[in-house]
Parts: C-alpha cells; sequence; structure tokens
C-alpha cells in the first residue's frame, strides 16, 4: 500500500504542473492534501466506468479560482468557502466532503523517534523563538528522548493552501500569541524557515533537510517514511494520527451544508488537526456549453467517491471514511444538484 501511495504522491508532482484542460472527461484541481487518495480513486473510477478524470494538485486556493473561472468540472478543497467566498463564486456553489484527514507535524531527526509536540512549542518554533531541538522547553516534554544540539529549520507553504489554513485555523484557536502575530488563512508570512509548494514540496524538503519540521497531510509523511509528533490535544494527551483518532474529531452534529471545522475536538482520543476535505462544484451544471452527459457523469463520480468502493479506498490511502452523519447530509446534497432545474440522475 505504501508503494501505492508513493506512486500517487509522484503522480501528484507531474499532475501539478498541467493544465487541468489537457485531457479527460471530467477534470479538477486544487487541494494537494486529499491527492493520493483522488488519484486512485479517480482511476479505479475510470476503470470501472470508461469515464476518463484529470486532477491537477495545485493547492485548495487554486482549485477555487479555477472553479469559479469555469475552467474546471470540480474544484477540491481543505478549507470550506465561507459566506463571502460563497457570493463571490456567482451562482451557487455546493460543498460534498470525501473523506477525512489530518495535518501531521512531521520532522526529521534520523534518531529520535516518539517526538511530542504542544501547540505552544509548536507556535514557538514557527515565530523563530525556539531554535535548537535540544531547547529545555522541547526537552521538558519529552523527558526520554536525546534530542540533537542541532538548528531547527521549520518549512511552510508558498502557495494557497488548504493545509495551511486547517493548521494555521488550529493554531490560532489554542494560542493567542500565534493569533496575533501570524494569524489563520490559506496563505501566511513567516519569519523563519523555507518555503515550498504543495504538500509534495513540504514532504520533499523534509525528507532532505535534517533538523527540518512541517506540517503536511499524513498520507504524504506515511508515502516519504517521514516520522511525525505525537500532538497533544484538548484534554491533555498526545496523540498520533490514524483513522481512529481522526474519526473521533468528527463525532459532531453535522450542518446540512457539511461547512463543519473538526480541529481541536472535545474527545480525548481525538487528533486535535484534523479535517473534512471537499470537493465543491456548481449546484447548477448547466452553464458555459455544458453538456447533461458531462452533468450527469459528474454526479456518478460523486457517488463513486462516497460509496463503499471509494470509501474503502480512503481507508487504503491512510484516510479516514465518512461518518454516517456526514454521508447522510453529502447524499442529500449529491441529490440537489441539477441540469436546468431539473434533478440529475446519473
Amino acid at each position: 500500500m505504501k508503494k501505492l501511495i508513493f506512486t500517487a504522491v509522484v503522480a501528484i508532482i507531474g499532475l501539478s504542473f498541467i493544465s487541468c484542460e489537457s485531457s479527460g472527461k471530467l477534470s479538477g484541481s486544487g487541494a494537494t492534501f486529499p491527492a493520493p487518495f483522488y488519484n486512485v480513486v479517480f482511476k479505479k473510477y475510470t476503470e470501472a466506468t470508461g469515464n476518463a478524470v484529470t486532477y491537477g494538485g495545485i493547492g485548495s486556493g487554486g482549485g477555487i479560482r479555477s472553479l469559479k473561472d469555469k475552467t474546471v468540472d470540480f474544484g477540491a478543497t481543505d478549507v470550506f468557502l465561507s459566506d463571502d467566498e460563497l457570493k463571490e463564486m456567482g451562482a451557487d456553489v455546493v460543498h460534498i466532503p470525501t473523506a477525512m484527514g489530518a495535518v501531521v507535524l512531521s520532522y526529521n531527526l534520523p534518531e529520535v523517534k516518539d517526538l511530542k509536540l504542544t501547540a505552544g512549542l509548536i507556535s514557538e518554533i514557527y515565530r523563530g523563538v525556539i531554535t535548537n531541538w535540544n531547547d529545555p522547553k522541547i526537552k521538558e516534554v519529552n523527558p526520554d528522548l536525546n534530542l540533537p544540539d542541532k538548528a531547527i529549520t521549520p518549512v511552510y507553504r508558498s502557495d494557497g493552501s488548504g493545509t495551511t489554513a486547517v493548521f494555521s485555523e488550529y493554531m490560532s484557536k489554542v494560542d493567542s500569541i500565534w493569533k496575533s502575530e501570524i494569524g489563520s488563512g490559506k496563505s501566511l508570512s513567516f519569519k523563519v524557515g523555507i518555503a515550498a509548494k504543495g504538500n509534495p514540496g513540504v514532504a520533499g524538503n523534509i525528507s532532505e533537510t535534517e533538523g527540518s519540521i512541517g506540517y503536511i497531510g499524513s498520507e504524504y509523511a506515511l508515502a516519504l517514511n517521514i516520522p511525525s509528533a505525537l500532538l497533544q490535544n484538548s484534554s491533555g494527551n498526545f496523540i498520533v494520527a490514524n483513522d481512529k483518532s481522526i474519526s473521533a474529531s468528527a463525532d459532531i452534529d453535522m450542518p446540512d451544508d457539511t461547512r463543519a471545522v473538526i480541529t481541536n475536538s472535545s474527545n480525548p482520543d481525538a487528533y486535535p488537526i484534523s479535517t473534512f476535505t471537499w470537493i465543491i462544484l456548481y449546484k447548477e451544471q448547466n452553464y458555459n456549453n455544458r453538456t447533461e452527459e458531462q452533468a450527469k457523469s459528474l454526479v456518478s463520480l460523486l457517488n463513486y467517491i462516497i460509496g463503499k468502493d471509494g470509501q474503502d479506498i480512503a481507508v487504503k490511502t491512510h484516510y479516514a471514511p465518512l461518518s454516517s452523519k456526514a454521508l447522510e447530509k453529502t447524499n442529500a446534497i449529491i441529490k440537489s444538484i441539477t441540469f436546468n432545474g431539473n434533478a440529475i440522475k446519473s
């Protein structure tokens, strides 16, 4: 399975620089966070139906812009559109959650395993307050680890990123200094560290730079065999990101439009930086000379992703499947998609 994920990561790096209009019956672009899942599930969908799907991992911000410009059939984002952003899209846009995942803090310290980090430590590292791995504050949380006398190199995203938005939303929620000095959003300014494009770029920099640390989707850490820190959650427990700890974060009352934040869950077993990831599309599919056949193919794709086959692939590529509550809301949204005002039957 790691070979499967690594192949998907390589595919993402290639697709990230290819126009989404290059080929295929359906095209999409956006978040790199779910791209290992999407590259596999889209391939399996094409094999099952004959309907080709291309995807460009260009970041959540790019996916939103591409949908707004109507150059793709769907966008993909790790952070839902705000009310103001929805108004700017020109027509009704719906959110389809496809899986859940985690943003992890991965690091390159060859002799260190099971590193524990708190939000306060992460904040001080990214603000340049803590600059060495043997800092007493890190040692206090990790008394049993032999931490090296080595400079810390933070790595962050250079592009508009849903991963950055999820990470910084969590940090702003739990650390007041981070909130005032760095803030939250898809694109942020960091005073220290090195910038890299996409999850593959950040993961690549971490794997090549000893002493580095960066925030990436957990599946990238697994694909490149990069260790990730156990993070302290709201209950004070240090939690590793896996399907169970991610799913524990999603024990919520899901809103009808599925725009839900699940970071910093009160569940004692929850990984604190968990998130849904969404496909976004226009609710009315008759625009820009689109055909009803295209609309039917898109609805068929969405049903495949949230169905058993699609959700099984999500688990195999190290994401967490949607909860029954999320699936109920998502099915209702898919049924609301129209062509010429009429419901679409795929």
